[in-house]
């Protein structure tokens, strides 16, 4: 075979081929196996962590009615998440408790949802709050005369569609006044729609209205009807501190209609805060898409807050997220501040899931030879061991018999260590322990 034919023959082995790993650790076929078995078990892993650790390319929030202020904000967020890659669907509900309670279904499929301050989920630690958005306050609609709540005892009123915050709310505003079931009062479950068209028919005495589900133009038109009075909580204070979820607010003289001058004098007024609520187990990328997408929604100036408020950290019944408390603290992190959204994912992706896989992969990659080779000199140093207790035991034992014995005893030695398969760079101690062994038989054979 000529020196060429010879050279297209060999094949230098790749590192994960079984005959590579054998050269590179100097182990055997069956250690080599195992190493590669390992070694793409591992890689198997770390590519299963990289791509469950991908931000997802689409999420929900649940939001309340189409018409509702609620709906048009989630709007403005699904646009802000779409320039960086990401869709928000938007499903509609019948308002803030609805929403909840689609976030606590594990089958609703909903990630995120607008809710209302105050409110109790049932299991708290499987969401997390964002953050507060904006103000909520619960408005009043009356005919005749109002001067407490309590004053509604047995009088038939709309209390907002059931589902809703305003339904909630306003039944616990109602049995702080003694009025806890229809027997004090006939609570209706009407939208602002059919409250409205009940009260200019002077079929109610009174609605309960928030913007959750009431528009601008349906509030505009309660207010122009010279037969409808806006209620002013006299005891608000009082409220606050017996409902402490609740913040006194002030509808100025003239903030809805500063010509028509709309409303005549200052309204006092109670409401929660909405809070964006979310599953714990959303992703800190998209948490801060969302936040970054809330901050542009929220911070604009409003009837009852002033530029920049919202969104702001409070924690009500829903325990605060980590990664929003981040955000608020210090802003996006360093990656998505300098990097489009898809190459910071990522970057963030690989040092996340890559850099503590190799981290860990090169010691244990070093541990390999080591440890075969300790295995390696641990059979050497027993046999040294032995030989070592027969060379002391010949030396002191006079009996002839005793002697043959342990001639045998080394025989048997001497085979074993013949037998014996060892790596290259062990080959200099096993011919030291053979020439040992030899050198043992000579001095004691007397």
């Amino acid at each position: 075979m000529t020196e060429k034919s010879r050279r297209f023959r060999i094949k230098k082995p790749a590192i994960f081929d079984v005959n590579g790993v054998m050269g590179m650790f100097d182990i055997g076929p069956k250690a080599a196996l195992a190493v590669v078995i390992m070694a793409f078990a591992a890689v198997a892993v770390v590519m299963m962590f990289f791509i469950r650790s991908a931000p997802p390319t689409s999420i929900t929030i649940s939001t309340g009615p189409e018409d509702g202020v609620f709906y048009r904000q989630a709007q403005r967020y699904a646009a802000h998440l779409k320039e960086n890659g990401v869709t928000l669907k938007i499903v509609t509900s019948a308002g803030l408790y609805e929403n909840l309670q689609k976030l606590e279904d594990p089958k609703s499929g909903v990630d995120l949802a607008f809710v209302q301050g105050g409110m109790e989920p049932e299991n708290p630690d499987a969401l997390m709050s964002l953050g507060s958005v904006s103000h909520q306050p619960i408005m009043i609609f009356y005919l005749g005369k109002l001067k407490l709540l309590s004053d509604l005892k047995g009088k038939k009123v709309s209390i907002g569609p059931a589902g809703s915050g305003t339904n909630q709310l306003a039944l616990t505003l109602l049995a702080a006044n003694g009025i806890k079931t229809e027997e004090n009062a006939d609570l209706l479950n009407m939208d602002s729609t059919e409250a409205i068209t009940a009260l200019r028919k002077n079929k109610i005495a009174a609605a309960f209205v928030m913007s959750e589900s009431a528009s601008s133009g349906d509030l505009r038109t309660l207010m122009r009807d010279p037969n409808i009075h806006f209620y002013s909580f006299r005891q608000v204070d009082a409220y606050a501190r017996k409902l402490d979820y609740l913040d006194p607010l002030i509808l100025p003289k003239g903030a809805i209609d500063l010509g028509a001058n709309l409303p005549a004098q200052d309204i006092n007024l109670l409401g929660p805060m909405i809070e964006l609520a979310a599953k714990d187990n959303l992703h800190p990328a998209i948490s801060d898409l969302i936040l970054e997408a809330a901050t542009k929604v929220h911070s604009r100036p409003g009837i009852f807050q002033p530029r920049n408020k919202f969104p702001m950290l409070v924690e009500h019944s829903i325990p605060v997220s980590t990664d929003a408390a981040r955000y608020y603290q210090s802003g996006k992190s360093f990656l998505y501040r300098y990097f489009p959204y898809w190459l910071a994912s990522l970057l963030n992706r690989i040092l996340v899931v890559f850099l503590p896989a190799v981290l860990i992969l090169i010691p244990l990659t070093r541990m390999v030879p080591a440890v075969l080779r300790w295995h390696a000199q641990i059979k050497i140093f027993q046999s040294y061991r032995e030989l070592l207790s027969l060379e002391q035991a010949l030396a002191e034992e006079k009996n002839p018999l005793e002697k043959k014995d342990l001639h045998t005893e080394l025989d048997r030695l001497e085979k074993e260590v013949e037998q014996m398969r060892v790596k290259g760079r062990f080959a200099n101690q096993l011919y030291m322990l053979r020439s040992h062994i030899d050198y043992v038989r000579r001095e004691r054979m007397q």
